[in-house]
């Protein structure tokens, strides 16, 4: 594991680090922000956030505005990149599959299948070594996430339902079986058997059965992918009839941007340290 940088903020120390993985059998990269409370040397909460297509680590690392609010609640805040890099991962020429659009799912399809195993990563040996390397409380973790992270977040707590004692999303694709992005990502990555993109679907997920304790979701009414991409009233619909509690959050004026996330942030970190308290 080689520290690729440090700086403090807001009284805690803000970590980018690079590892060589098993999973992707690439180098990979993850941010890591760890609150003031850590240098007393207690295990502390973790929020784990995924986040979307074309993003990598740095686009919640330097716009997310999270920092304040995780000094402020004691939390530690985890962004991995959304896929393998580099000239030994396969690429594709589109900017919504390939490199930077991992959709947090192993691929089985030739060549993506060497590589783009985000879902052992995320779920498996990300979370082993962050806590071999940092104080994180195993006990105490929560999920979040935007668009394609998001959906990530949404199916990782889904299929890992006693992990996770808080789940939260902004902007999910929560169907991806349903729209244009999911179609393409998982048709690509897994085939063209839909009976496996189930494992990667949150909305399929609740409707085969998949439960989580409560769900907070934050969407803007002036998002360009809402009507096409993201489609909310499918969760809505899905947890209205599975009975699980659903506070989904409509914004007016707001869009898919980080001026977007960055703003309810602290409001998504409040509602994730009260249930990990």
């Amino acid at each position: 594991m080689e520290v690729v940088s440090e700086a403090k903020s807001h009284g805690g120390r803000q970590f980018v680090v690079r590892h060589a993985s098993r999973a992707t059998s690439t180098a990979m990269t993850f941010s890591i922000f760890l609150p003031p409370q850590a240098d007393g040397g207690a295990k502390l909460p973790v929020v784990w956030y995924l986040s979307g297509l074309t993003c990598t680590h740095a686009n919640v690392t330097d716009k997310g505005e999270y920092r304040a609010a995780c000094a402020d609640l004691g939390l530690i805040f985890v962004a991995p990149d959304t896929s393998p890099r580099g000239d030994d991962a396969p690429d594709a020429e589109a900017w919504d599959f390939g490199q930077g659009a991992g959709f947090y799912v192993d691929a089985t399809e030739d060549p993506w299948a060497a590589n783009y195993r985000m879902w052992t990563y995320v779920t498996d040996e990300l979370p082993e070594l962050v806590a071999a390397e940092f104080p994180i409380a195993l006990g105490r973790q929560g999920i979040t996430g935007h668009s394609m992270g998001g959906h990530g977040a949404l199916t990782v707590a889904l299929n890992h339902p006693n992990r996770f004692k808080s789940v939260s999303a902004f902007a999910p694709i929560v169907a991806p079986s349903q729209v244009p992005w999911g179609q393409k990502a998982l048709a690509g990555y897994l085939g063209d058997d839909r009976t496996t993109w189930e494992t990667h679907d949150a909305v399929a997920l609740i409707e085969g059965g998949a439960r989580l304790p409560e769900l907070l979701v934050d969407i803007g009414d002036a998002d360009p992918f809402l009507d096409t991409e993201l489609r909310p009233e499918l969760l809505e619909q899905a947890c209205a009839s599975a009975g699980i509690p659903l506070q989904l959050n409509r914004r007016p004026g707001y869009d898919h941007s980080y001026y977007f996330i960055s703003t309810f942030m602290t409001d998504h970190l409040r509602w994730h340290a009260d249930r990990l308290a």
